[in-house]
C-alpha cells in the first residue's frame, strides 16, 4: 500500500501475468482504476469487496497502454461502476490484437463496450481533488503513458520502466529506440524521489533506476 501526502494506492497483482492493477483515491473517496488486469470471478470480487471495505466511488479507468494482461478487467470492471475508460489513441489497436492473444492463449476476453476517451502528452486528469498528469512514452507500445501525480511524488510506469528493467519491444507497434527517448525525456528527468509504480514487479525510484538499472547507463 503507498500512502502519500493525498493519495493512497493499493496494488493488485492479477491474472496469469502477475500483472501489476492500481487503485487510487484520495480523501474524497473518489477513485480511479488503473490497468484492470482482474481475470475471473475470484480476482474481481478481491476488487469489489476492498471498493466495498473502503466505501471508495470509481469515476474513471485509466489505461498506460492496450496489451492484454493489462485489459483482461476492462469489460469487467467498467460494467461493475458504468465506468468510461481513458487511453492514448495510437493505442487502441492493441485493445483488438488483445482479444487475439487471448484466442491463441485460451484466455477469455470481454470486449469493452463503454466509451472511450482520449489522452494526449500534457493533460490533466482529475478525480477527488488529485491530478494526474499524462506523460507519453511511445516505445513498448504506440500509444503507451504514463500518469504522474506530482503533489504525492509517484509515477505509473505500465509496461515501460520496471524496477531494474525496461519495457520489451519486440511485439508489435515496439520500437527500441522509441522507448529509450521517452525513458530519457520524461521519466529519468523527474525528482529523484518519486516513486515507481510498474506494470510488474515491485515498486521503485527514479533516484534508485537512474544509478542501478543497466538499461538506463549513462543516465
Amino acid at each position: 500500500m503507498f500512502i502519500g501526502n493525498f493519495m493512497e494506492i493499493k496494488t493488485f497483482y492479477c491474472n496469469p501475468l502477475r500483472e501489476c492493477s492500481y487503485v487510487a483515491w484520495d480523501g474524497t473517496l473518489e477513485c480511479v482504476i488503473i490497468d484492470p488486469g482482474f481475470y475471473g470471478e475470484r480476482e474481481l470480487q478481491r476488487l469489489r469487496d476492498f471498493v466495498k471495505e473502503k466505501g471508495l466511488k470509481p469515476v474513471k479507468i485509466l489505461l498506460t497502454h492496450g496489451h492484454f494482461d493489462h485489459v483482461l478487467g476492462l469489460a469487467d470492471v467498467a460494467r461493475e461502476w458504468h465506468l468510461d475508460a481513458w487511453m492514448h489513441p495510437a493505442d487502441r489497436e492493441q485493445i483488438v490484437r488483445s482479444g487475439e492473444w487471448c484466442s491463441q492463449l485460451g484466455l477469455a476476453f470481454h470486449p469493452f463496450k463503454g466509451e472511450w476517451h482520449d489522452l494526449a502528452d500534457g493533460d490533466t486528469v482529475s478525480f477527488g481533488d488529485t491530478q494526474l498528469k499524462v506523460l507519453a512514452t511511445p516505445g513498448h507500445t504506440e500509444g503507451g503513458v504514463c500518469f504522474l501525480c506530482e503533489n504525492d511524488g509517484v509515477v505509473f510506469t505500465g509496461d515501460t520502466l520496471f524496477a531494474g528493467s525496461i519495457g520489451r519491444t519486440d511485439h508489435p507497434g515496439g520500437d527500441y529506440d522509441q522507448l529509450m527517448q521517452s525513458l530519457h525525456r520524461k521519466l529519468i528527468p523527474l525528482e529523484g524521489e518519486t516513486t515507481v509504480l510498474p506494470g510488474h514487479g515491485p515498486a521503485s525510484s527514479i533516484g534508485y533506476e537512474r544509478v542501478t538499472n543497466p538499461f538506463l547507463q549513462p543516465a
